[in-house]
């Protein structure tokens, strides 16, 4: 396993100018762990074929906030003045951690973003006869060529209510757009076993979406407040994480994967869960070439494996090194070497922040000796980790 060392191991403070934000840094051996510009929490990252760092990130009260986008041409040392996302004030929303905003780059550099709306979001959603109000709405914006504005946003249900938990967003390299999300059918049966998850597709980059599919047809139910997670694998192939919601307790792991562009997927259970309550849960896509990695919670263990595509399944999951406790929102990245970052939130809970810890395993998947954990995950977040192309990693948090 090859690593170039950094030379600076002790925490550091480091502030920027001349139009670019300051930054919080701790630096260990081969990981480099960076604050949120502007004390922001939720990141969302992506690293573009330019090298280009996308950020997305929310700020604000936690009920009725904003998203912010920010770019970075060093890896998260400076970033760019942020620009924000969701023109209507306080239209977007942090609490519980699962309902901020996502993020995918198409290849022009067209920045996408999702969010479920605030309750102060506007207009709102299809109407919900459960409780005789209108729902929140899942909104979706893109930039403009240039990364310097965001378009209004456009709610995407048309045939879904109900909108919970957290929406995911992907592009692939022909232009295409999904945004994923689960709710209630209108005119279907109500409660959680009865939850579809949603797919919108663009074909025109995300200038227009036709109206939302069920993706999987199988009466899995989703989990009413976890999150889910779409991702665009190297072959345009897509790959969806998700929690069921099967009997009220059946709270266990699926993966979809289509090789159609969304028209159709097929799925497998990943790992079983077995809990009568809501576990608030959230997932990661992450590939390097060919590997595609993906990573969940299960009874407060976190862990990750690699996907079978042509199985559509995950075999062999590992879990991270030490005893399950109160792990929460496992992120990953891979750098070249396809070493894998794996990072994860340890004794978060609800209006309560915790720390950030991590490990990076080695191309067959074995833990290696980096590994670290730092304190002051604030309330409502989690991290974002990315690599280098010198195989060196940061994580955003």
């Amino acid at each position: 396993m090859i690593f170039l060392w950094l030379a600076v191991v002790a925490a550091i403070g480091l502030s920027f100018s001349s139009g670019v934000s300051s930054v919080a840094t701790t630096r260990h051996e081969t990981v480099t762990v960076v604050r949120v510009p502007h004390s922001g929490i939720q990141p969302e990252v992506v690293v573009d074929s330019r090298g280009v760092l996308h950020v997305l990130y929310f700020s604000g009260e936690a009920r009725a906030g904003n998203l912010f986008y920010v770019r970075s041409t060093d890896y998260g040392s400076t970033f760019s003045d942020p620009v924000r996302v969701n023109s209507q004030e306080g239209s977007a929303i942090a609490t519980g951690t699962i309902r901020g905003g996502q993020l995918a780059v198409g290849p022009d550099g067209r920045v996408h973003a999702v969010w479920n709306g605030s309750d102060a979001a506007r207009p709102r959603g299809l109407f919900n006869p459960a409780n005789g109000q209108p729902s929140a709405p899942f909104l979706y914006a893109r930039s403009n060529p240039q990364g310097t504005a965001f378009e209004p946003p456009r709610d995407l249900t048309r045939r879904s209510y109900g909108v919970d938990g957290g929406g995911s967003i992907a592009a692939d390299s022909a232009g295409r757009v999904y945004a994923a999300w689960h709710a209630l059918q209108v005119g279907g049966a109500n409660g959680e076993d009865h939850r579809l998850v949603w797919i919108a597709r663009s074909d025109d980059n995300g200038a227009t979406f036709a109206d939302e599919q069920p993706a999987w047809r199988e009466p899995t139910g989703a989990c009413g407040c976890c999150g889910l997670r779409l991702f665009a694998g190297p072959a345009n192939n897509l790959f969806l994480l998700y929690r069921s919601a099967t009997h009220a307790t059946r709270r266990d792991i699926y993966l979809l994967e289509s090789s159609d562009n969304a028209r159709s997927f097929r799925g497998a259970e990943v790992q079983p869960w077995n809990i009568g309550a809501c576990p608030m849960t959230s997932m990661s896509i992450a590939a390097s070439g060919s590997r595609i990695v993906g990573a969940w919670e299960t009874a407060g263990q976190v862990y990750f494996g690699e996907i079978d595509a042509s199985g559509a399944r995950i075999p062999s999951p590992v879990a991270a090194s030490g005893g399950a406790g109160t792990r929460k929102h496992p992120r990953l990245a891979m750098n070249p070497n396809s070493e894998l970052l794996f990072a994860w939130t340890e004794d978060t809970a609800w209006a309560r922040g915790g720390s950030l810890a991590w490990q990076v395993f080695d191309s067959a998947g074995r833990p290696t000796s980096v590994k670290g954990q730092v304190p002051g995950v604030p309330v409502w977040s989690f991290a974002a980790p990315i690599a280098r192309p010198d195989g060196t990693f940061v994580i955003l948090y």
